[in-house]
């Protein structure tokens, strides 16, 4: 369900990186739990932003989602698809539904995210803790 090759965040983004560029998303755990997507916001190319700078928003049915940068970064191209179909991250959150292209500050800042083995337990523990 999850790519093998991606690495995951604790706040439900993923990031597939190639050197020092890399993709970044939410995942579909995240768009499960946020509902039909509306509206995304996306940022600027061009953008340098620090781990936990605002990336974006994806508003949805249900609530209005800050999105954090993951990493240092700079924005190198944005997914304008979702601007006119932003059901798209609902449809497809791993491919077609990424938000933003960047280029890595610094590879090791992806070194502690989740492979997709200990992102699927941290899901399955969230699932747990939702339906206790």
């Amino acid at each position: 369900m999850y790519p093998t090759d991606y690495r995951y965040t604790s706040e439900h983004q993923w990031i597939q990186a190639s050197g020092s560029v890399a993709t970044i998303g939410i995942t579909d755990y995240a768009q499960q739990e946020l509902g039909d997507i509306i509206s995304v916001e996306l940022p600027k190319i061009g953008s340098q932003l620090k781990v936990g700078q605002l990336l974006g928003t994806v508003e949805s049915i249900k609530a209005v989602s800050d999105l954090m940068s993951p990493v240092s970064c700079e924005v190198t191209d944005v997914n304008t698809i979702l601007k006119n179909a932003p059901e798209t991250i609902n449809k497809d959150p791993h491919g077609a539904g990424w938000i933003a292209k960047v280029r890595l500050a610094d590879v090791k800042e992806i070194v502690p995210f989740m492979d997709v083995t200990a992102y699927e337990a941290f899901v399955a523990e969230k699932s747990k803790e939702a339906s206790a």
